[in-house]
């Protein structure tokens, strides 16, 4: 299932963290998951959160840099080989993933995808049976 994800583009500096933590904290803003990607001069903090409308409104009133894209979270057995066999019929399919990240929950994986062709995307892995996350449920983890 598609779903919206917050991306904040933050300083290399102490505290541009905390000061995004703490504007979704006061805006009552749940962070469900997030990575951070960083070079030398600036970090994206992409993140899954409870509203991500209200998020991107409130972080933009607080002059961050934020961009809302489409993402598939689906689950798979948190064990060996899981992701493998998902990926390999992504990638026989011709689908190019932008990133990924991932959180488990006991025995099943959490796996959030930027891919390339978003409906081929979700076309294949309904087709393989892949057990998708609804984005209100994405939400709520």
């Amino acid at each position: 299932m598609i779903a919206k994800q917050l991306s904040i583009f933050l300083e290399n500096k102490s505290g541009s963290l905390t000061d995004v933590t703490e504007i979704l904290s006061q805006a009552q803003i749940n962070l469900s998951s997030m990575n951070i990607a960083d070079n030398s001069d600036f970090g994206i903090l992409r993140c899954i959160v409870s509203d991500p409308e209200k998020a991107y409104k409130v972080l933009r009133e607080n002059n961050f840099a934020v961009k809302m894209t489409d993402v598939i979270g689906f689950t798979c057995p948190n064990t060996a080989g899981a992701l493998a066999r998902v990926m390999r019929c992504l990638s026989e399919n011709g689908i190019f993933i932008e990133y990924l990240y991932s959180f488990n929950a006991g025995e099943i994986a959490n796996i959030i995808i930027r891919p390339t062709d978003l409906q081929q995307c979700e076309r294949v892995l309904e087709e393989n049976k892949v057990h998708f996350i609804a984005a209100d449920e994405l939400n709520r983890l």
